[in-house]
């Protein structure tokens, strides 16, 4: 059974209005047959669009502490050393997940532990894959803490088409890796920061799935 993500019910219903309603519109003022067929082949097209973007299929997470799993769905596009300025102020591995609208845009925890951190910062929205696109789009950074990895941070980047970033990570609560932490609404990305000496498990180019495919080890 198709499951969709609770952060989808209000723009999935309003599809479903605005669909019928324009079919219901085309049958009266359209009489050419194929005309008619066209438009609501084009209609239902956009409602498949929608949701599968809002999918949100089940995921069975093996809970493992030395192990950092993707938390999102897209391709790696990003590994690399360098300096996180925000929380950390040195170096880190940086691991970047890209999303385009056809992937599962749930957003999961990485590995268990406490919020140690999390912050919304307001920006723009340039495309999510811009060199500039971590430091200067709207975006959320959260940092999780446990005592085999230590701290890892990720940061959730709205893209040119996200317009919206849920984040459900608040200070101090105790998450269990691979469950919901959140949501980004069309194209973007995910950066996960990792200690150095982190042992990476993918590279650039692999297609990883959320809460399932392990990314690092420590």
């Amino acid at each position: 059974m198709i499951r969709f993500h609770k952060e989808g019910y209000k723009i999935i219903s309003i599809t479903f209005i605005i669909a019928i309603s324009a079919i219901l519109l085309s049958e009266k003022f359209i009489s050419i047959f194929w005309l008619l067929m066209t438009v609501k082949l084009i209609i239902l097209a956009f409602v498949v669009i929608v949701l599968q973007f809002f999918r949100n299929p089940s995921r069975t997470t093996i809970l493992n502490d030395h192990q950092i799993i993707a938390p999102v769905d897209g391709k790696v596009v990003v590994i690399e050393e360098v300096e996180e300025p925000e929380y950390f102020k040195g170096k880190r591995v940086q691991v970047s997940i890209f999303m385009s609208p056809i992937n599962v845009h749930v957003t999961r925890y990485a590995m268990s532990g406490v919020i140690k951190y999390s912050k919304y910062h307001p920006g723009k929205y340039l495309v999510a894959w811009h060199p500039k696109a971590s430091t200067e789009n709207e975006r959320t950074t959260v940092v999780i803490e446990n005592k085999t990895v230590g701290e890892i941070l990720y940061r959730q980047i709205a893209g040119a088409l996200a317009k919206r970033i849920v984040n459900y990570a608040k200070v101090g609560d105790e998450v269990v890796q691979g469950t919901d932490a959140g949501f980004i609404k069309f194209g973007s990305r995910v950066d996960v920061y990792l200690p150095i000496g982190t042992k990476v498990n993918v590279k650039l180019g692999d297609k990883v799935k959320g809460g399932v495919q392990v990314i690092a080890t420590k």
